[in-house]
């Protein structure tokens, strides 16, 4: 039966990312606003690796980091051949060293270095039928050490699954742009998030929901704005993601 849910979880992941007309244009006109020609970009959690497509067709070059063995061979049948794609088979946080990696294989998009995080959500009915049945140890990098052997990056995507927080908290560089999940029942995770940025740099924040691929605000938001609007948000409303910028760029 593992086998099984481990199969299934994939083919969902697949199809999710990848089976949906159109979504691969839609997604590089959003991006397109983050990321040029040329530009250096993190995906951290890559998963499946439909950013890495994405970024790759503005011409960008990527550095993946996925920590889960199946979606890396995935990214590394996909993308291994491409000399402008840096895969790591890794995950980042706060500091480097090895974590415990929580398994969902019936819904591996919510496999979570935060035991913390698998609790709280769990009070949520949207997680009801989601079971972490499976750890793993995964070596754990940080963004500062990525930073340093591939350079500054133009954009980071941040997708860890509560993790959050400490992927920022090992960052101490300000980047120009980057996005960070928000789930409105852990919503302080995102606020923790905010809090980091506004400690390296002067940052403006927008948002989406879901897989819109649309920044929901007509303007950039101040920090002390962005976590009243996070603050603000309904528990049961659905996840997205915020994206914030330096000033001026």
């Amino acid at each position: 039966m593992s086998t099984m849910s481990r199969l299934l979880g994939v083919a969902r992941s697949a199809v999710t990312y990848y089976g949906v007309p159109f979504r691969a244009r839609r997604l590089e006109q959003f991006y397109s606003q983050f990321v040029h020609e040329g530009a250096l970009c993190f995906d951290i959690g890559a998963h499946v690796g439909n950013r890495i497509r994405c970024w790759r067709g503005l011409g960008a070059r990527v550095v993946a980091v996925e920590p889960q063995e199946d979606f890396f061979r995935i990214l590394h049948r996909l993308y291994g051949r491409d000399p402008s794609v840096t895969l790591l088979q890794r995950a980042v946080g706060c500091e480097s060293g090895e974590a415990t990696l929580f398994i969902s294989e019936r819904h591996p998009t919510v496999t979570t270095l935060s035991r913390e995080w698998i609790e709280r959500i769990k009070t949520d009915p949207t997680f009801k039928d989601v079971s972490w049945s499976k750890t793993a140890q995964t070596n754990v990098t940080t963004l500062q050490e990525l930073i340093e052997h591939h350079g500054l990056p133009e954009f980071i995507k941040i997708d860890v699954e509560g993790y959050e927080a400490e992927v920022l908290g090992g960052l101490s560089t300000a980047v120009s742009s980057l996005s960070f999940e928000c789930l409105p029942v852990v919503r302080q995770i995102a606020l923790e998030c905010v809090d980091r940025l506004s400690q390296l740099g002067d940052y403006h924040y927008n948002w989406s929901t879901g897989e819109s691929h649309r920044l929901r605000g007509n303007d950039w938001l101040d920090s002390q704005a962005v976590r009243e609007l996070i603050s603000s948000l309904p528990e049961r409303s659905p996840s997205g993601d915020i994206y914030a910028r330096v000033v001026g760029v």
